[in-house]
């Protein structure tokens, strides 16, 4: 998401940056850019006239065209008023009340909702040790319980037994009693979507809320619709009373203007991103982060709590053990490969490193995708054991053997047993010199003598 205005935004600025002394009219210019980039990312009209209006008060200040470095101040203010656009502060699910806490999902049908409430459950049941019952209310879709149910058992979380017949007030009142019988903490209430808003939905939707009480309503909004998913979250807001947003399918927006655009036109909170298909693949929406990632400046901290998350203690611990003894197997670099995927594939983390906008024409002339983890994993499992472990008896007829299982080439054979072989040179290399070492000495100690 944002690949588009990240791109044009790092442009603007980087002529900033090169100018020194800024004037007046030199900063007028620049907005006149970032307004049009930010048009371009599909935002509201009346979001970016507030947008820019609130920056060039700011950027044309003494401060800013007086400063040291007042490009650096200029992009300063572009990034504070973008953290503001988007919320300011990160606001989570809200879950202080008395157990079974009620969640209700609304929104269109098509917009993902039923996924994303087994993504909810499955956050809940993992990150926040809750136990979690779902319950459909949709009546109205062919199969729609079936869907929700098939997803329950993939993330292994209970979901309330249909009744043929049953009206949605009625589910959702039996969903409260169940839960409250079993012991649950958590009650997600999937209900019904419609092609578009209508009167029949709103009512459904309002007799469900009042039966229940729900202490968060989350709308789930389709980012690809753009500036159609912000009039929905507007009617949702003023007809139900939607307590936050869970935005979909950002993976396939380049745009983003439907995240710029949501909190400033409907006052509620985004609160999660649906970031992939995957039912692990929902995260924390955080303002500052999201701005940081828009104006290139990466993301560290969300790839930092994305490996803690993924990694595995023993795996690492296993890991480190062999490095000591300076051994590093193709079995290794297999899990590292996994351990990537996990990660959100090599865009997902190339997305959150800061500075990546300068060299991304480098990047993609490096095929630097997900295909190529998946086709390197194939090429190691299609090796034997022994190949595994001992990397040097692969020779000409094993190269050939293992190209053909994989699908590959001989070239991405030996492509990946040269990548190897550089690791497994490098670990050995901080054996060597030890920890102490190469904080001496830093990463040029780790680079192969010329």
């Amino acid at each position: 998401m944002f690949e588009g205005l990240s791109g044009r935004l790092g442009e603007v600025f980087e002529r900033l940056r090169k100018r020194g002394a800024l004037t007046e009219a030199d900063v007028t210019e620049a907005l006149r850019e970032v307004r049009v980039a930010l048009l371009e990312a599909d935002v509201a009209l009346p979001v970016v006239k507030s947008f820019i209006d609130q920056v060039r008060n700011k950027a044309i200040g003494t401060e800013v065209l007086k400063s040291v470095t007042p490009g650096q101040m200029v992009i300063k203010v572009v990034y504070d008023q973008l953290v503001a656009m988007l919320g300011a502060e990160t606001v989570d699910l809200d879950l202080a009340a008395v157990p079974p806490v009620p969640i209700l999902m609304v929104g269109l049908q098509g917009s993902g909702k039923t996924t994303t409430t087994a993504k909810i459950a499955l956050r809940l049941k993992e990150r926040d040790k809750k136990k979690v019952l779902m319950a459909s209310l949709d009546v109205q879709r062919p199969a729609a319980q079936e869907q929700l149910r098939v997803l329950g058992l993939q993330a292994e979380v209970a979901t309330l037994p249909v009744i043929a017949g049953q009206m949605p007030v009625d589910i959702a009142r039996r969903a409260l009693t169940a839960a409250k019988l079993q012991g649950f903490d958590v009650v997600l209430l999937d209900t019904a979507g419609r092609l578009h808003v209508d009167e029949a939905l709103m009512a459904e939707v309002q007799m469900v809320r009042d039966a229940t009480q729900p202490a968060e309503i989350l709308l789930v909004a389709d980012a690809l619709t753009g500036q159609d998913a912000v009039h929905v979250a507007r009617q949702f807001k003023e007809r139900v009373g939607v307590t936050g947003i869970v935005l979909t399918r950002i993976d396939g927006d380049g745009r983003g203007g439907a995240a710029l655009s949501m909190r400033q036109v409907t006052g509620a909170p985004i609160k999660l991103l649906g970031i992939g298909e995957k039912l692990d693949q929902i995260e924390v929406f955080h303002p500052d982060r999201i701005a940081s990632r828009i104006l290139g400046m990466g993301d560290v901290v969300s790839l930092v709590e994305k490996a803690a998350e993924t990694i595995q203690q023993e795996e690492a611990e296993k890991l480190a053990r062999k490095v000591q003894k300076g051994e590093f197997d193709l079995d290794d670099l297999a899990a590292q490969l996994r351990q990537m995927r996990k990660m959100g594939g090599m865009q997902g983390l190339i997305g959150m490193l800061p500075g990546v906008a300068k060299v991304k024409k480098q990047l993609a002339a490096a095929n630097l995708d997900d295909k190529l983890i998946l086709r390197q994993e194939a090429i190691i499992g299609s090796m034997t054991r022994k190949e595994r472990r001992q990397p040097k008896i692969i020779q000409a007829a094993r190269k050939r053997r293992i190209a053909a299982g994989s699908g590959t080439s001989v070239q991405e054979v030996n492509r990946l047993l040269k990548q190897h072989m550089q690791m497994a040179q490098m670990m050995k290399q901080v054996n060597k010199l030890g920890q102490k070492g190469v904080m001496r000495h830093g990463l040029s100690a780790l680079l192969p003598r010329q």
